[in-house]
Order: structure tokens, then C-alpha cells, then sequence
């Protein structure tokens, strides 16, 4: 193992394996992983590091069975896309994988995927969010298994339609975002949903500002001085913990009802926060640390906890949900040699995961290659169970994905 290998793998606490020892084990499952274990994106790369390998040992814990051996190497992106399409070309063309997976960036996405489109290599998508990855860019050899920003804006137009139209006027909904293709996505999405439900609305105001920007001055001083009912947000990690420090200073949380469906219920924004998370905000996430209530959750994140020493993120579960996958899929199109076979298994995946409430399995929509999931959005509230943070959500409102996932037209409101 080389050092810079060895560093990564003391990095996120477990071990890594270069590619050249992944074609040390024959027979096995090749699979390649591209996270950011370090730099902007570094904690939900470690996060998902870490749930690669406890999904591996829950795969091995069900011996004897007929889920495949899985070796697995996982390289570091820094959140780079040219170094991250760098990496994908050595997987597919020195260390010859069955399969890519993961990736935070839906930019660095969608360049990954053309390189596994050319090279006909299947990649499952474990932590972006993009709708363009399953519609415009979608092709045979490309599956995600997280939560898409469409789900999201899916469950919020119904959120807000059920809980916050006005008899006597339209909404007044302002958006502020990152300025790149997930957040102008996610605002189309939105818009696009609420005019199906027919909610009766105005734009407000649109604000777009760069992606890990540090002061939000000149968009708050607009926000608050505007006439607002709801301010959706686009932001994730970092940034949305930034902008909230910086709202709370401009009373924004008391003049209109702020939201966002996507990324602001992650744990990780919970834990930045502390104290500083205020309360009554509409959030949502890809996956909860108290939601569901249920046994697997539960167990998901006690042993992540355990291994860590930290809760996870939500990009944890979906690293741990694409490995399962990758193993469901080899198991019942009977090996690697057969894409066509393995295509048609990925395509009617179903899997039982961590974030699945009683009763329901997350399904793969044929039609998008999109794991359709259940969207839960809750209220924060004083919740210490897991620190350090000292809010989580409750009051949940829970929303089942359509049967199939819509392809949408462009949003009537957009320019």
C-alpha cells in the first residue's frame, strides 16, 4: 500500500485498498469509490468511507450466501472534478472495475458519468443530488441511490400546499441558493410542482450566491426588508451553517417561515450549530438520525457512532445503500460477465435501508435509474439525544414517492 493510500485510510479509520490490490483478489466484485476525504465536501466523504465499510462487514456477516465478494478502493477527489475524471479513467483502465461509485458534487458527477458511459462501466451514485444525472444525461450504465433534489422539491410542494397556502392572496416565497446546477435545479423543481398542485404564489426575490461563500450580508439586508412568507433555501453543509449564524442576526427566522427540503435537516448542520440552530424551521434531509423509528435506524447509526465517534451525515447512508446495492445487483444477475443482465437487476432493485419507515422498501424507477424513497420534513426541535447538537427534527410530515418518478417540463415561472 502506498503512503499517500495509508494516510486516507488513517484518515477515515478504516482500510483502504489501493487499486492494484484490488486486482490482487480474483474473482472478486471490483468496485471503485470517488469521495472527498479531504478539503470542501472532506466530512461526508469520511462519512461515507466509513458506512462502505460496514456495509462490506454486513455483507460478510450473512455468510453463507450468495452476495458476492467485494473489494473496494476508494480514492480521495478533494472535491476536484479533473482530478476526480483522472481517477475514474485509472479505475476503469488500470484497475479494470466492475463498478464506480459515489461522488458529492453534481458537477463532478455528471463528468464521471460520461466517462463511465464511453468506457461502459456501471456507476452508482451514492451523495448528489442533480435531477440532470437521471433525465438529460441519463444512459444504461448510470444508477443513483440517494435522494434527488426533484424528490425533495417533490415532498415540499406538497408541504407547502397543505400547510401554507393563504385564502385571500398568493404566497410571497423567496429562493436563495448556491449559483451552480443544483441550486438552479432545485428552484425549477419546486416552482414546477407547486404549479401542478395549482398553489397560488409569487417569486419574491431569487439570490444566488457563490458556492462556499462566507458572508451573506447583502442577500440578508434584502431578505429581511422584503414582504416574505416563506424563504426556501438551497444551501448544504457549511454554507447553510454559515447563513444561519449570519439570519439570526437580521431576525429573518421571525419575519418569514423559512425551509429547506434537501440537505438543511442533515446531521452535520445540526451538530455545526449547536445551540445556534433555532427553533420552528421546516427541514428536511436524505436521511434522519431519529427517523424512522425503527430498528435498523436505530442499529445504522449506534454503529456508525461507534466506529466514528460522531453521528452520521446522510451521506452515510448512502454510500452504505450503493454498496448494498452493487452486491444485490451482482447476486441476482449472477456475476459481472452479463451488463445487460446487470443492468435489468439494477433496474428493478429494491432494497431495505436505514432510512425506510416500517413496511416500505426503497425501489428503483426503471424509467430514471432514481431510487425512489420516502421524503420525511419535520419542524426543529430541542433534542440533546445526540450531541453535540441540541436540535433535531419532529412534528414530521411524511410523503411516499409516485409510483413513477415525473419527468418535468421547464418551470411556466422560469425566465
Amino acid at each position: 500500500m502506498n503512503l499517500r493510500f495509508f494516510r486516507i485510510a488513517l484518515l477515515v479509520g478504516l482500510s483502504v485498498l489501493t487499486a492494484q490490490a484490488v486486482m490482487a483478489q480474483p474473482g472478486a466484485v471490483r468496485v471503485g469509490c470517488l469521495f472527498p476525504l479531504t478539503g470542501p465536501g472532506g466530512l461526508y466523504g469520511r462519512d461515507s468511507a466509513i458506512a462502505v465499510q460496514m456495509a462490506k462487514d454486513h455483507l460478510q456477516a450473512l455468510a453463507p450466501s450468495d452476495y458476492p465478494q467485494l473489494d473496494i478502493s476508494i480514492e480521495d477527489t478533494r472535491s476536484k472534478a479533473l482530478r476526480s475524471v483522472q481517477i475514474a479513467k485509472s479505475f476503469i483502465q488500470d484497475s479494470k472495475v466492475d463498478f464506480l461509485c459515489g461522488v458529492v458534487s453534481s458537477s463532478i458527477a455528471r463528468a464521471v458519468s460520461a466517462e463511465a458511459l464511453r468506457s461502459r462501466t456501471f456507476f452508482i451514485g451514492t451523495d448528489h443530488a442533480s435531477p440532470s444525472l437521471v433525465t438529460d444525461d441519463l444512459h444504461p450504465y448510470y444508477f443513483r441511490v440517494s435522494n434527488g433534489t426533484r424528490q425533495s422539491m417533490f415532498a415540499g410542494a406538497q408541504y407547502i400546499a397543505e400547510n401554507h397556502q393563504l385564502p385571500d392572496r398568493p404566497l410571497r416565497i423567496a429562493f436563495i441558493g448556491p449559483d451552480y446546477e443544483y441550486g438552479y435545479q432545485a428552484w425549477d423543481d419546486l416552482r414546477a410542482f407547486l404549479d401542478q398542485r395549482g398553489v397560488s404564489y409569487e417569486v419574491a426575490g431569487e439570490f444566488w450566491p457563490k458556492l462556499f461563500e462566507t458572508d451573506y450580508t447583502v442577500y440578508l439586508q434584502q431578505l429581511s426588508t422584503s414582504d416574505l412568507d416563506i424563504v426556501v433555501s438551497g444551501h448544504w453543509g457549511l454554507d447553510l451553517v454559515t447563513f444561519v449564524k449570519q439570519a439570526t442576526q437580521f431576525d429573518l427566522f421571525e419575519q418569514a417561515q423559512f425551509m429547506n427540503f434537501d440537505a438543511g435537516g442533515n446531521y452535520e448542520v445540526f451538530a455545526g450549530l449547536g445551540n445556534d440552530m433555532p427553533l420552528g424551521l421546516v427541514l428536511s434531509a436524505r436521511h434522519h438520525v431519529n427517523w424512522p423509528p425503527t430498528g435498523q435506524n436505530r442499529d445504522f447509526v449506534q454503529q456508525f457512532y461507534e466506529r466514528a465517534g460522531r453521528y452520521p451525515s446522510y451521506a452515510a447512508q448512502g454510500a452504505y445503500a450503493g454498496i448494498l446495492a452493487i452486491a444485490e445487483a451482482v447476486r441476482v444477475a449472477g456475476g459481472t460477465k452479463d451488463k445487460g443482465r446487470l443492468r435489468l437487476a439494477l433496474e428493478s432493485l429494491e432494497l431495505s435501508l436505514p432510512e425506510d419507515p416500517q413496511g416500505f422498501k426503497s425501489r428503483m424507477d426503471p424509467a430514471t435509474h432514481q431510487l425512489l424513497q420516502v421524503q420525511a420534513i419535520g419542524h426543529t426541535v430541542f433534542n440533546n439525544t445526540y450531541p453535540p447538537a441540541t436540535v433535531q427534527l419532529g412534528d414530521w410530515s411524511i410523503y411516499h414517492p409516485p409510483a413513477q418518478w415525473p419527468r418535468l417540463p421547464p418551470s411556466p415561472t422560469a425566465e
